[in-house]
């Protein structure tokens, strides 16, 4: 993984972003993850404060959680790209030498047309022990129905990604990008109760209104 500068305007300190952070950020992200700190698509206002506070305490960097939450981006986009390269090939290895996919010449020009974004990847991939970290960081999200994976599963269907996001609630961009720490207050509804505006319905299908 190449070193990054990251320039965001009105934040304090400029993220910039080499091997050794990235690995402290995915690290944090992951103990978050299997504290229950993500219950569905994005971490909870618990989990984005102590990914911040302990990354500062970790490395001394006070990056945003706008900051943090780009590089998560960046990461799962990266990731997808491997991962769609790879496609369904389970016996690709790894050449320590090229620091990529050991692959034929006529493997690579095959694959890069359907997947020309990991063009950059030819000579520079993501080695095994990183794609691991980002596999608990990306797949973990959907484990129910016909789409559920786990990291001894190998490949997955390519529809999967569909599923897979962990935006920071939004309700006004212009305010967000006032703000380094903006996260909507979780709302957690029960799979048998629908809630609307002014009328919510009880156990036995009948509405009723809102207390």
């Amino acid at each position: 993984m190449s070193t990054s500068t990251v320039e965001v305007s009105d934040e304090k300190v400029k993220a910039m972003w080499d091997k050794r952070l990235t690995e402290i950020f995915c690290d944090i992200c992951i103990k978050e993850i299997l504290k229950g700190n993500r219950p569905g698509t994005h971490f909870t206002k618990d989990g984005w404060l102590k990914i911040m506070t302990t990354f500062e305490k970790e490395t001394g960097k006070g990056f945003s959680q706008r900051q943090l939450k780009n590089r998560w981006d960046a990461l799962k986009k990266e990731w997808k790209a491997w991962k769609k390269l790879k496609g369904e090939d389970t016996g690709l290895g790894w050449n320590p030498i090229k620091r990529t996919v050991d692959a034929s010449n006529d493997w690579w020009e095959s694959r890069l047309q359907v997947v020309p974004e990991a063009k950059k990847f030819r000579t520079s991939g993501i080695d095994p022990e990183f794609e691991a970290k980002l596999d608990q960081m990306f797949m973990g999200i959907v484990a129910t129905g016909d789409k559920a994976w786990a990291p001894s599963s190998g490949t997955l269907r390519s529809d999967f990604f569909e599923d897979v996001n962990n935006e920071i609630p939004e309700e006004n961009e212009e305010e967000n990008m006032r703000n380094d720490v903006h996260i909507l207050n979780d709302v957690h509804i029960s799979n048998d109760v629908h809630i609307s505006n002014d009328v919510q319905m009880d156990g036995n299908g009948q509405k009723r209104k809102k207390p």
